[in-house]
């Protein structure tokens, strides 16, 4: 798998003031690839504690998001959340995106990687779990989920071949990553990978990853 495309693809955070905005600073973060097992991601500081959640199915309560008019230009590359939108398949993270408020944060200018679950990897969550994360008395939970499916910088699948690594994610927290056989996110298992934007890389995922802390 990992030698025909390798990765991942929602969820990336891009500018410095949309990720302040929602507790998140870009600052200090970095990216080193360059020691096959030892390669890591820089974490920020995270005073926050948040428990792993139930699950879900796909929501429908919550607007469609407005894409970009320049997706339609020709040889215009769509940000993370235009190619999520367009993608079709990506309805429920796309959901909880708008519901968490980092819509914004998803087009700034990033560059991130973002580990995107399918409806379907939603959907296998157990029952009413998405629909409790939507609720707003469950924001900080809600970011929490979907800032754990990002990391840093634009990583791409060339960059992970061989390797056995932990990663630094938005949320505070790493997410481990296998990818000597195929490739693993923490249990999730990548299906397709390399998906490039114009702040980023999707790599699409088929379960959806949940933070122990």
């Amino acid at each position: 798998m990992l030698k025909s495309f390798a990765l991942f693809s929602i969820v990336a955070f891009a500018s410095t003031s949309a990720l302040a905005g929602s507790g998140y600073g870009t600052a200090g973060y970095h990216c080193n690839w360059s020691k096959p097992g030892q390669a890591s991601i820089g974490t920020p500081t995270v005073t926050q504690s948040y428990s792993a959640l139930p699950a879900s199915q796909t929501v429908t309560q919550y607007t469609t998001v407005q894409t970009s008019p320049l997706l339609h230009q020709v040889g215009v590359k769509p940000d993370i959340v235009d190619t999520a939108v367009s993608a079709g398949s990506f309805n429920t993270l796309v959901a909880a995106v708008q519901a968490a408020g980092l819509v914004d944060t998803l087009k700034g200018s990033g560059p991130f990687t973002v580990f995107a679950p399918t409806d379907a990897a939603f959907a296998a969550l157990p029952a009413g779990t998405v629909e409790s994360l939507l609720k707003p008395e469950n924001i900080d939970q809600l970011r929490a989920v979907l800032t754990y499916h990002v990391v840093p910088g634009k990583v791409t699948s060339d960059q992970l071949a061989g390797q056995r690594l932990s990663a630094g994610t938005v949320q505070g927290t790493t997410v481990d990553i296998d990818a000597t056989a195929g490739v693993r996110v923490d249990n999730a298992n990548v299906v397709k990978a390399d998906i490039i934007t114009s702040n980023g890389v999707i790599h699409v995922i088929d379960s959806v990853l949940l933070p122990s802390s």
